[in-house]
């Protein structure tokens, strides 16, 4: 066999194809492709910026009350949730004082006093978080659509 000889090569190496027999989609991959540009977002969106905005990032005396009346609002809230769960928390040992026929209704061997503070804090708790959050959300989002304004 000569150098020249079709289908030598080395030995357990496959012989290499000739420009014109390779697959075609190595032909369409090693074209350069056209670059193309991609937008994400509109850029003729908002130009200009409102008042409001730039005293909330300058934190103008403005801005400052703004802020200061978004915060006392959430913390109204807070303490009107807080209070009301924890005089009503408090109530109820009182209730069942004042009222003895709760006191003497057994549940499965146990008193309904000890049944109702031992499992009526935690739903009651969950609610009132959850209440929070939703009222916490719609201030919050009062506030970014006053400010959207």
């Amino acid at each position: 066999m000569t150098r020249n000889d079709v289908g030598s090569g080395p030995p357990g190496q496959p012989d290499q194809p000739q420009p014109g027999e390779r697959d075609p989609w190595l032909e369409v991959s090693g074209r350069k492709q056209r670059r193309r540009r991609v937008v994400l977002a509109d850029s003729k969106g908002r130009s200009k910026v409102t008042r409001t905005i730039v005293e909330l990032e300058e934190q103008t005396s403005v801005g400052e009350k703004l802020v200061r009346d978004l915060i006392n609002q959430q913390l109204r809230t807070a303490f009107l949730l807080g209070g009301s769960t924890l005089l009503f928390l408090c109530l109820l040992p009182a209730l069942f004082l004042w009222v003895p026929a709760i006191s003497e209704v057994q549940v499965v061997g146990v008193r309904l006093p000890w049944i109702i503070l031992a499992l009526l804090p935690f739903p009651l708790f969950y609610c009132i978080g959850f209440w929070f959050r939703r009222t916490a959300e719609r201030h919050e989002r009062d506030f970014v659509s006053m400010v959207d304004r």
